[in-house]
């Protein structure tokens, strides 16, 4: 060092390193550097952790096409977050519904139809049919004024209470030479008739007494037809109540043919 100092003495030029010591970067060099340095940390931090997280993703940034096929699980999902409009329509099936989860609350009334069966419960004194099948609900009479229990084609089979409190079966019809005919327990009599035409009007087919009995209950076996192919069978009960005013009460089922 004393030589280059005495040589630089001598000749009046710095030694080079000593010209390296004597410079200082400028202030953009400065900046440039720091970046450089923060840029690198932050690559080596997450090289270095094994890991990357949402501070080196840029927002809205990671797509369906970064995410493995299933692996999205429930816990990553935020609780109440996913939503109908979320979820492709008509892709939801009852696979994907737990067992007796569904309840009335979560269904529009008003887009239901009746089930056919359903259909019976409106009126307990009307009757319906369902695929060839009438079912006449239990269906009260009183003073004297018939009741239609059933209809098919041109047959009318209608329910009385006689005097004495007496239940009478009846058939009408609207086509000549019709036939109607019964068949019944102890105290039901039966008027079978092979002919029974439109001006007929109703034609008494059974009837049930009943004996001295207040209260007393029977069943008969119908059936009409009509020369058009129309035609019904089945089995009714009658009651009878005699006590106050009187009352009749029919019920029972009829098989529709034609």
């Amino acid at each position: 060092m004393k030589s280059l100092r005495s040589r630089w003495l001598r000749t009046g030029h710095r030694p080079v390193l000593a010209q390296l010591r004597g410079r200082r970067p400028s202030p953009a060099m400065i900046v440039a550097l720091v970046a450089l340095f923060v840029s690198l940390s932050g690559v080596s931090y997450g090289v270095a952790t094994g890991s990357i997280d949402s501070r080196e993703i840029k927002n809205n940034e990671v797509r369906s096409i970064d995410i493995r096929n299933n692996e999205v699980r429930t816990r990553d999902l935020r609780n109440n977050e996913v939503r109908g409009i979320d979820i492709r329509n008509s892709t939801v099936q009852g696979r994907d519904i737990a067992l007796n989860t569904v309840t009335g609350d979560d269904v529009r009334e008003d887009t239901l139809q009746k089930v056919p069966s359903a259909l019976l419960a409106d009126s307990a004194t009307t009757a319906y049919s369902v695929s060839g099948l009438t079912v006449i609900g239990p269906t009260s009479v009183e003073g004297g004024t018939p009741a239609v229990l059933a209809t098919h084609g041109p047959l009318t089979l209608s329910g009385e209470c006689a005097s004495g409190s007496v239940p009478q079966l009846s058939v009408s019809t609207t086509e000549d030479n019709s036939a109607g005919t019964a068949e019944g327990t102890t105290g039901v009599t039966a008027t079978p008739d092979a002919d029974i035409d439109i001006t007929d009007g109703r034609v008494t087919i059974a009837e049930f007494q009943g004996g001295m009995a207040v209260r007393a209950y029977g069943a008969a076996d119908i059936s009409a037809f009509a020369t058009s192919g129309k035609g019904f069978t089945g089995q009714l009960g009658l009651y009878r109540d005699s006590s106050g005013a009187g009352v009749c009460r029919f019920h029972g089922s009829l098989t529709l043919q034609g």
